[in-house]
């Protein structure tokens, strides 16, 4: 049940709701509009059941009475094999294509699409792991469309005559046949290529999976056993990429120590990025000296060291200047004593050391006592 809004400039933002879409959507529930809704379009049987699986609703209950009354007739039986395999690319690019197929074959309606898909069943096992590395694709920052190997992993239990059979029978164009069918062979070439001399340096590697389409990643993440294959793939998702979207920061380091943009620049650039991916690089002064040596930029002098020696030069220089001062300050007050007692007639005395300097008073006290008496 359609609903629009308006882009009219007169009615721009007004809802456009002729069914009642709104409300199914607020009621969970699929809904149709009329009793002819499947007897005119039988393949409505299957898409009903698709919309309900993929936005979990349930479906309305008089539209469910209409369902169960064109079952009973077998218009399933009518459904034209354009409209089936219309059905078929439909649920291969849904997010939950498991719940979708079991649905329909729950009510033997796995048969609308082909007999022997209905009789050996769809691989749920290859469905359910290619659903979970859908979800490591989103995590690691990729909305991948994996239609092509979904096909396959539905059509997983056939043979491939009998996949080809089903494809052409549901409308597909030989171009798209060949193609869907020679996707398994090009993903295990990739493969061999991948893990092949050629891409032991990480850079190689890196350069080879960033130009691999993404649901041939994804087929190899699902299906292949080769652990050198998956160790690479984890490697690009995980830990190579975000060191790639990181890139501009080692060019503005670059710019920072003033080697202008240009051939060689890029070059650098590119250089240091191979670096990173085999484990180099990881601090800001790592990356600067590895930049240093590619580019040819030298460190600048050390100025705080000149600085340094300079004041330590300096202080010195004072220390000796102060100690000069202070031995040309002592000889002058020698010199100046030795003047006085000279005047005097008196010759100089050293100067006491600080064990002396009692008994030096004494003697000093005794004298005075001597003239006293002599006056007597």
């Amino acid at each position: 049940n359609a609903i629009a809004i308006s882009l009219n400039p007169a009615s721009r933002g007004l809802l456009l709701d002729p069914t009642n879409g709104l409300s199914d959507i607020e009621r969970a529930e699929v809904r149709a509009l009329t009793i002819h809704s499947f007897t005119n379009q039988p393949v409505r049987l299957l898409r009903v059941l698709r919309f309900a699986a993929r936005m979990g609703f349930k479906i309305e209950q008089r539209t469910q009475e209409w369902f169960d009354l064109a079952i009973e007739r077998n218009l399933q039986q009518t459904i034209a094999p354009e409209d089936a395999g219309g059905e078929l690319r439909a649920v291969a690019r849904e997010e939950r294509p498991s719940v979708v197929l079991k649905a329909w074959e729950e009510r033997d309606l796995l048969e609308a699409i082909n007999p022997v898909l209905a009789k050996k069943h769809p691989a749920y096992d290859a469905i359910g792991r290619l659903m979970k590395v859908r979800e490591d694709l989103f995590t690691a920052g990729f909305r991948p469309r994996l239609a092509a190997p979904m096909l396959l992993a539905i059509l997983g239990r056939l043979k491939e005559r009998e996949q080809a059979h089903i494809l052409q029978k549901a409308g597909f164009r030989s171009a798209e046949v060949e193609s869907a069918l020679g996707f398994e062979e090009e993903s295990l070439e990739a493969q061999r290529e991948l893990t092949g001399r050629k891409m032991d340096a990480p850079i190689d590697a890196f350069r080879f999976l960033e130009k691999l389409p993404l649901d041939q990643i994804a087929y190899l993440m699902a299906e292949s056993n080769k652990s050198a294959a998956l160790s690479k793939i984890r490697a690009f998702l995980n830990k190579w990429r975000p060191v790639r979207i990181a890139l501009p920061a080692v060019a503005t380091e670059l710019e920072a120590l003033g080697m202008p943009r240009g051939a060689k620049f890029d070059q650098i650039v590119d250089q240091v990025f191979a670096m990173q991916l085999t484990g180099r690089g990881k601090t800001p002064e790592e990356r600067e000296k590895i930049l240093r040596k590619l580019s040819g930029i030298k460190e600048p002098p050390k100025k705080k060291e000149k600085e340094k020696k300079a004041s330590k030069g300096a202080d010195k220089a004072h220390a000796a200047a102060a100690m000069g001062d202070a031995a040309h300050k002592k000889h002058a007050a020698a010199k100046i004593e030795a003047t006085t007692h000279a005047a005097k007639g008196q010759p100089a005395r050293p100067k006491p050391h600080a064990k002396h300097a009692a008994p030096a008073s004494q003697s000093r006290g005794a004298a005075p006592g001597k003239k006293s008496h002599g006056r007597k």
